[in-house]
């Protein structure tokens, strides 16, 4: 099934659980939920995790684990998606959502130069924070809802093909597939 694929990629709710960066969100992470390879929980979690990978804040990973905390979905996928967004991508996709923004707004084109300093960020980001933020947005909800909408038909397709695959073998070997699929779901639960 899907999970299986999932499963393979995805460190397990002990790592997760014993990691010492997140100690600070105590009882928190005890939440099942949090670790469920189902259908909603991955779809929810690719969601959030690729809204706040469009969304330009320093502290990404932590925003998409509280994120995920409230919402309930897969931790592990919704903070590994915001790495699309990663230093070799980000000023592309940044460069892209101001420009939309910029057109959505009709802000006409303002030429700054990029230097990571305070100075830069009290007088030059003043100018584009506005255009920044509303296409961030926008494509964090469109692209968002785009892998959501993917991993629910990934999933579907992938379980289908999985039913029919099963319809084809032999009545012996469909039971033990059965018996090895439900063993798999009861250590998902545990």
């Amino acid at each position: 099934m899907a999970r299986k694929l999932f499963r393979r990629y995805l460190p397990s709710a002990a790592k997760v659980k014993n990691n010492p960066s997140l100690h600070f969100l105590g009882d928190l992470l005890h939440d099942p939920n949090l670790f469920h390879l189902n259908r909603h929980s991955v779809s929810v979690a690719f969601f959030v995790g690729i809204f706040i990978a469009f969304i330009p804040i320093p502290g990404q990973m932590p925003v998409a684990a509280l994120a995920a905390l409230l919402v309930r979905c897969n931790l592990p996928i919704s903070v590994a998606l915001v790495w699309l967004t990663n230093p070799l991508t980000m000023p592309a996709i940044f460069f892209a959502t101001y420009q939309l923004g910029r057109w959505i707004l009709g802000v006409p084109p303002i030429s700054v130069s990029l230097e990571l300093s305070w100075d830069w960020l009290v007088n030059e980001f003043v100018l584009i924070w506005k255009p920044l933020i509303v296409g961030s947005l926008l494509c964090g909800l469109i692209f968002g809802s785009l892998g959501y909408v993917a991993i629910q038909i990934f999933w579907r397709w992938h379980v289908v093909k999985g039913w029919n695959k099963r319809k084809k073998r032999p009545k012996a070997a469909a039971n033990e597939a059965l018996k090895q699929d439900d063993l798999a779901d009861k250590q998902d639960y545990s």
